[in-house]
């Protein structure tokens, strides 16, 4: 019995060390080639864009209308955190008429890191513990959170 157990602790020792091998990597967001990026030239059409590279991550109304697609590579290695080695957003600015006017491709070295994969919406039930929504629904029967 207690040789089983010997090599059973044995056998595991040698296999942790093997569990740090197994990397992942995984794409988030729009995944865009150069090649693609190249077809879109300034005077390109709202429309054209979209048919290109697809509805857009973000977009914005400051200074004429932007679309930004964004996208991330992360490395996760066994059990530890995800590390984001590579991202990417590629914003393209439209004049008033619709028309590109200006792109822009940052990368990690232009500025910081976006985190949207975790961020998290708050929800007004989760503002209140469990005794309060009930005490809430007590004296408000006909009131839902």
């Amino acid at each position: 019995m207690f040789a089983f157990a010997r090599r059973t602790a044995f056998l595991v020792c040698l296999s942790l060390p093997l569990g740090g091998c197994f990397t992942q990597t995984l794409n988030h967001g729009h995944v865009i080639s150069n090649e693609t990026l190249s077809e879109i030239q300034v005077g390109s059409s709202r429309e054209q864009v979209e048919l290109l590279l697809g509805t857009p991550s973000t977009t914005s109304n400051l200074n004429g209308e932007a679309y930004y697609y964004i996208s991330q590579v992360t490395e996760t290695t066994a059990f530890f955190n995800p590390d984001i080695v590579e991202q990417r957003v590629v914003a393209v600015y439209f004049d008033n008429d619709g028309f590109v006017r200006d792109m822009g491709n940052y990368t990690m070295e232009d500025g910081r890191v976006v985190d949207y994969v975790t961020r998290k919406t708050r929800t007004g039930g989760s503002d209140y513990s469990f005794l309060s929504q009930i005490l809430r629904g007590a004296q408000n029967p006909g009131l839902s959170l």
